[in-house]
């Protein structure tokens, strides 16, 4: 799994952005990622969870078999040999959308499984697909801190200020997160700062809702530099 940009997260919670998957939460061992509430300090509108038990992993029953795994479940565990192994098969896996609308590039990219999200970016996966809540395989990664996943899509042309059904964006649900590297990535590859979630939300006025200093630090200093007058 790819490292994430975590070394600024606080609570312990990973955020997921939008109703990314409201799947059962009797396995919520490892990776479980949440968007909680926060009241008007949040952007977000509704609790959410994506656990690892629609990943392939069931902690309190006998683990799945490679067999009976899913190519979105394979993607999201980073087994690139089996997902290159059901692409051999039917090649229109590649793109197959699962009952979210997600793909196995937003899979991995939400897990951080940087390897499988090359393999299938040069497969041909398409970056920019959009899943029934408007969820983006950019917008999975800035969500988990995915700084290297972020800069992969990046190079294949996503777009960089895609939004989901709340309204947020890449750059939003990276200050969220408080995933600074993932901000500073964003925000060098032309991010839009004025952006705002559809509860009014800017990335500096959410950077400051949420006490995230170091955030609000790189947001100032990037305006300040656009605005550095030439000499």
């Amino acid at each position: 799994m790819e490292n994430r940009d975590d070394e600024e997260v606080e609570n312990g919670h990973e955020i997921l952005p939008s109703n990314a998957a409201q799947y059962s939460s009797s396995s919520t061992h490892g990776n479980s990622s949440e968007i909680m509430d926060v009241e008007e300090d949040d952007i977000f509108k509704h609790s959410t969870t994506l656990t690892n038990k629609q990943r392939g992993n069931e902690v309190t029953v006998r683990p799945a078999t490679l067999d009976s795994l899913s190519i979105h479940q394979l993607a999201a565990q980073g087994d690139v040999l089996q997902v290159a192994a059901h692409l051999s098969k039917d090649g229109s896996v590649l793109s197959r959308q699962d009952d979210r609308g997600f793909t196995p590039l937003m899979w991995a990219a939400a897990f951080g499984e940087k390897a499988v999200v090359d393999f299938l970016l040069e497969k041909g996966a398409d970056p920019n697909t959009i899943a029934r809540e408007r969820e983006s395989a950019l917008t999975l990664a800035s969500s988990g801190g995915y700084v290297d996943i972020i800069d992969s899509l990046l190079r294949h042309g996503v777009d960089i200020n895609t939004y989901d059904w709340n309204g947020g964006t890449p750059l939003l649900y990276a200050v969220r997160g408080n995933h600074i590297k993932c901000v500073e990535a964003l925000l060098a590859k032309g991010a839009d700062m004025t952006i705002e979630s559809d509860s009014g939300y800017s990335p500096m006025a959410l950077a400051v809702a949420l006490g995230h200093k170091k955030i609000q630090k790189v947001l100032e200093d990037h305006i300040l530099k656009l605005y550095k007058p030439q000499t």
